[in-house]
């Protein structure tokens, strides 16, 4: 399986004040995931868009601080396996990318590993475990 472009995620400051938007905008999220610790929404085409609440950030990366400006969107990639995130992950470090973090078995049930894009754009990997 090549790589494809599954998840865009936009951290949130407010999660239900971020799905009621999305839900007025249009989208059928169901109602009562507002305090969930991540909440997606698949769309006709397959493509998801993953609400991550700034307390998941901080629960996942303790460091994590809030953007100033606007970017709050990352690129979440579905890879065939946990080792095509841990390959992925470290062909991009040979090419000389910055890590944002490493690949982990992250709670949530998947393998996972971020890296910043030459924008500063947050790029995930990841794959079932």
């Amino acid at each position: 399986m090549a790589i494809s472009l599954h998840t865009v995620g936009i951290t949130v400051k407010d999660l239900g004040a971020s799905l009621s938007f999305y839900r007025t905008l249009g989208l059928a999220i169901p109602e009562g995931q507002d305090n969930e610790h991540h909440v997606e929404y698949t769309g006709e085409n397959g493509l998801s868009i993953g609400f991550i609440p700034e307390s998941t950030m901080l629960h996942t990366n303790p460091d994590w601080k809030a953007p100033t400006g606007d970017n709050r969107i990352s690129l979440q990639f579905a890879c065939a396996s946990p080792a095509e995130v841990d390959a992925t992950y470290a062909r991009l470090m040979t090419a000389g990318y910055t890590s944002f973090k490493a690949p982990w078995d992250a709670f949530w049930g998947q393998r996972f590993a971020q890296v910043i894009d030459p924008d500063g754009n947050n790029i995930g990997m990841f794959a079932e475990l």
